[in-house]
């Protein structure tokens, strides 16, 4: 699952810079950008008084700082006489009174960041937790942003203002360029340059805020019951009490049944046809999070008593929910025009990645040779043709010789509910290697809940607030399913945690991006059943990994640019209804399929890959996964015959450099493809 950040307005607002790099201003009022009434004349000639009153030792934070307040500052905020007395009273010219205040804005952002955090995962309880019937007004007060007001009020007061004259903002290839010679401390104060570098206004931010959680409580609620699916005979395969969520509880069962030899390829191609339905909006609107009426997904048909029923498709709510993600979004992009889509923002800011670099590497991947090797593999280790659902194949995990019920029993005994996993919590840690001290010192500040969608990770955001651990738990107890989506998502605690309480810098907290913590959660979540007690002897362990990684690479980079092309086509459309934008999301899914998946699996116009909910609830976030598995691996061959704990702390620790110098000194190498490439070549020489 993703890991979610609740208060995502603000890391839209907190990132990094949303102004033009060569400080060229907007020219427009409130509803497009801000107009600045500060001349280049101006910012000029106050750069050239203030190294005049300061030295010239302070000449390169004084070019970075005055032009781009400048580029903030409007009518509201004085004219350029007050422009210039703000400058020269504010700027700090003493390293130790510099020093001084980054350590009081750290505590301060600490304070905000902690408790704005609280307060919006406090008020978005009742629609993550299973606490009974979600209300209107819970609705309302989950699309809520404590944050959307911060910035607007800190320009207002000035406090903005502060700390950009003093912690300049550096542009990506700026900090790609000084990183060798930046220590910790220059690190921590170029975070701090990033977090008023932009100034869009509170309503654009509560309006991506509402639509964000609006899509998150549609798709947190869109359940397949099982038990209701009946075939051409009407028959039911699934248990009567079986409710999955989409995309993933889907796709879990569907995982679930390589091991079952009976029906488990019959059930299989039931769970795509579902798939399908969804996808193309023809599923009776009446079966979402519903078990009154028998619903068969092949002929679609509809019955209740034993009688066929007429239904009414559900209304491209799907699609609704993304054009009004894309909508919101839109607004936003007048203020940043260093980033002017959300594709860029999404990337280039947040990822710190652009998206032509990680396209490259996604086509590289899935043009290989070596998919198509390890597709004749697959095909040969079942006995059959490739089905399009084999992308989500299981069988080189350890668990996919296991059979779902084995497995659903072994977790329901260990775990009848959430507290008897928070409670194990520390064994697991230390079964992996960390000492019972540091156990339980990391796993107090983990908390489990019960979750109403598939679970998340929702990470603290001041030391002494919790980070919260979120998975389906059943009437039962904790069945597979639920268990191994809890161990990736403890994963993202661990990380969460380490990047928080043992980082030297509070800006500096955190990871590059959020692959970086996908990574984390991968590796946990591949040691499931090793902590259960489950032990894999395979000499060919390593070897099985790597097929493993790479065909997990190859299903998600697709979706991944599906998801890509489809924002694409929306800039360029941006006018679409939810119909016509359904149409291209299918057709898009298909050129993907047919470009990088038809010749491996033997089969055209597969919609497939446009299945995944993270398109429909989070914005261009798909890319992370892909890139976490490319960094799981890499830290994967980093750890092999080290200590994984001690391993774990010292990468985990690093902070939010950029990507790239973070991997370096985790692992020795950037980004790439290739390490998984060149171990799949290996494993195919070992594995037949």
């Amino acid at each position: 699952m993703k890991i979610i950040y609740v208060f995502i307005s603000a890391i839209i607002l907190f990132s990094v810079s949303c102004k033009n790099e060569n400080n060229k201003t907007g020219t427009s009022d409130m509803k497009t950008q801000n107009k600045t009434n500060i001349t280049s004349q101006v910012t000029d000639t106050l750069v050239a008084s203030l190294m005049k009153k300061f030295g010239a030792a302070h000449e390169l934070r004084l070019k970075k700082s005055i032009p781009q307040l400048a580029a903030l500052w409007n009518e509201k905020d004085g004219d350029a006489k007050q422009f210039a007395e703000f400058c020269y009273s504010n700027f700090i010219a003493s390293d130790e009174i510099l020093d001084k205040t980054a350590k009081r804005l750290e505590s301060n952002f600490e304070s905000l960041y902690g408790y704005y955090n609280r307060i919006s995962t406090d008020l978005k309880i009742p629609l993550h937790l299973e606490i009974g019937e979600v209300l209107p007004i819970d609705e309302l007060f989950g699309g809520y942003e404590p944050f959307s007001h911060m910035t607007e009020d800190f320009f207002n007061n000035k406090i903005g203002f502060v700390v950009l004259l003093n912690f300049p903002y550096y542009s990506l290839a700026e900090k790609a360029e000084t990183a060798s010679s930046w220590s910790r401390k220059q690190w921590a104060y170029a975070r701090l340059g990033d977090i008023f570098a932009s100034r869009i206004p509170s309503e654009l931010l509560l309006k991506e805020g509402e639509a964000l959680s609006d899509a998150d409580t549609y798709i947190a609620n869109y359940n397949i019951f099982m038990g209701n699916l009946v075939d051409d005979q009407n028959k039911t395969l699934f248990p009567e009490d079986m409710k999955l969520i989409t995309h993933w509880g889907l796709r879990d069962e569907l995982k679930s049944n390589y091991s079952n030899k009976e029906n488990g390829l019959v059930k299989q191609k039931m769970v795509y046809q579902v798939m399908k339905n969804i996808i193309a909006q023809t599923i009776p609107e009446s079966v979402i999070n519903s078990n009154v009426y028998k619903w068969n997904p092949f002929s679609n048909e509809l019955f209740k008593d034993g009688n066929e029923v007429r239904f009414k498709p559900e209304p491209d709510t799907r699609y609704e929910k993304l054009l009004n993600l894309f909508k919101a979004g839109r607004e936003v992009d007048a203020y940043c025009p260093n980033f002017p889509t959300m594709i860029e923002r999404k990337f280039n800011r947040d990822m710190e990645l652009s998206q032509e670099e990680v396209e490259k590497i996604f086509i590289q991947l899935l043009s290989s040779t070596q998919v198509k090797q390890v597709g004749n593999l697959i095909s040969k280790r079942l006995g059959r043709n490739l089905e399009p659902f084999d992308i989500w194949y299981d069988g080189f995990k350890a668990r996919g010789t296991i059979s779902g019920e084995i497995l659903d029993n072994s977790c329901l005994k260990k775990y009848p509910n959430k507290d008897a996993f928070e409670k194990d919590l520390p064994e697991i840690l230390i079964k992996l290697g960390f000492n019972k001290e540091k156990a339980k010192q990391i796993c107090s500040h983990i908390t489990v809940d019960a979750s109403r969608g598939a679970g998340h990770a929702l990470g603290a955001e001041m030391k002494s607030d919790k980070a919260r651990l979120r998975t389906r738990i059943t009437e039962k107890g904790m069945n597979y399913k639920g268990y191994n989506i809890a161990i990736h998502e403890f994963g993202h605690n661990v990380e969460q945690t380490l990047s928080l309480q043992d980082v030297d810098y509070y800006m500096m907290r955190g990871v590059p991006n959020t692959a970086f913590t996908e990574a984390l959660a991968f590796i946990f979540q591949k040691r499931d059943l090793e902590l259960l007690g489950i032990k894999d002897n395979d000499p060919n362990k390593f070897h099985m990994m790597a097929l493993d990684n790479l065909w997990a690479c190859y299903e998600i980079m697709g979706v991944s640019l599906v998801d890509m092309y489809v924002w694409k086509w929306l800039y360029q459309n941006p006018g679409a209804t939810p119909a016509q934008l359904k149409e291209q999301v299918i057709l898009i899914a298909k050129d993907v399929w047919n470009k990088y998946y038809a010749e491996v699996f033997g089969s055209k116009d597969e919609p497939i890959l446009a299945i995944y909910s993270h398109m429909i609830d989070a914005p261009l976030y798909l890319s992370a996964y892909p890139i976490g598995h490319l960094i799981d691996f890499q830290i994967e061959k980093q750890i092999k015959d080290k200590n994984f704990a001690a391993e774990v702390e010292r990468i985990y620790t690093k902070g939010r450099l950029i990507p790239q110098v973070w991997m370096k000194e985790a692992v020795g190498k950037e980004i790439s493809c290739e390490p998984i490439l060149e171990a799949t070549t290996e494993a195919l020489k070992i594995i037949k």
